[in-house]
């Protein structure tokens, strides 16, 4: 039994097909597990939606950025924020125009219930007893920092505490880890599109599973991305100088220092702060929500 698993599309059919591709060239896959933020943040969500609800076995989660195409969420700033700080206004006004210009798309094709009804988690087991959790950000949460190579093992332990589960899959991040804490292996698969500058090939994860145990692959995917330029620019995407910049190098994840790191981790702990019941603080954010990158 072989699962491949993916997640982080936003929208990239030419990413998606180069990983398809790979999944092939390397013995093919029983069954496909796809960890949510399918179609914002890109130029082609119809595309992406079509060929992989094509996949044979394949199980879906919802990402923050599906919900927020779907359930009216939008990531930093708020209309509050931008009200109390005017230089946030343009910002607004393009996440607003962003996951409109997805939501409109996948209406108009007929995809909106489809998207709106994804779970928050799947969970399956392997041929050997090995039970899987597969989520989009961390068990339990929708939003915040996620899952990332710089985390210790006291910051993962309490994100991994009572998941039932002894492979817990996970995306969010835009970058591979594989990680065993407290007995529990996680893996990030990273992402198939929308990389950051450290490596711009998608990525995703092979797990081939039997009786006698289970195995992990993490795996690095080769695309054109200046055809994915070419794409995008065609698409008049209204956040195409954004989605653009993935592709020429210039994201960089605030948790491999980049340049607005504080300022992400501190939207980061807001996120923590709410799902905790605490009061909100004040504190800038840059991404759209759907990558963990740095925003100028």
């Amino acid at each position: 039994m072989r699962i491949a698993v993916l997640s982080d599309i936003h929208g990239n059919p030419i990413a998606l097909d180069a990983v398809l591709a790979d999944i092939e060239a390397n013995g093919g896959a029983d069954e496909y597990l796809v960890l949510g933020d399918l179609v914002a943040i890109g130029y082609d969500p119809i595309a992406v939606l079509e060929r992989l609800t094509a996949l044979p076995g394949v199980r879906f989660v919802e990402g923050n950025t599906d919900r927020y195409v779907v359930a009216g969420d939008r990531p930093f700033p708020s209309i509050e924020d931008a009200a109390g700080d005017h230089t946030l206004l343009a910002r607004l006004v393009e996440v607003a125009h962003t996951f409109a210009w997805t939501q409109g798309a996948i209406t108009a094709a007929g995809w909106f219930d489809w998207l709106a009804a994804l779970p928050a988690e799947q969970r399956l087991q392997l041929p050997d007893g090995t039970q899987v959790l597969g989520v989009h950000v961390a068990p339990g949460r929708s939003d915040g920092a996620g899952i990332h190579p710089k985390m210790t093992e006291d910051e993962l332990r309490p994100l991994l505490a009572g998941v039932a589960a002894d492979l817990v899959c996970v995306g969010h991040t835009h970058w591979p880890m594989d990680r065993r804490v407290a007995g529990i292996r996680v893996i990030n698969t990273g992402s198939v599109s929308n990389p950051v500058a450290l490596d711009l090939r998608a990525s995703y994860a092979l797990i081939d599973a039997r009786q006698s145990g289970y195995q992990v692959e993490l795996r690095r995917v080769a695309y054109s991305c200046a055809a994915v330029i070419d794409a995008v620019e065609r698409s008049r995407h209204p956040s195409g100088d954004f989605i653009i910049s993935h592709f020429r190098g210039q994201r960089y994840p605030w948790w491999a220092g980049g340049a607005d790191g504080q300022e992400h981790a501190a939207r980061a702990q807001l996120i923590t702060d709410a799902e905790r019941g605490l009061q909100p603080r004040s504190a800038p954010g840059r991404s759209h929500g759907g990558d963990q990158s740095t925003r100028p």
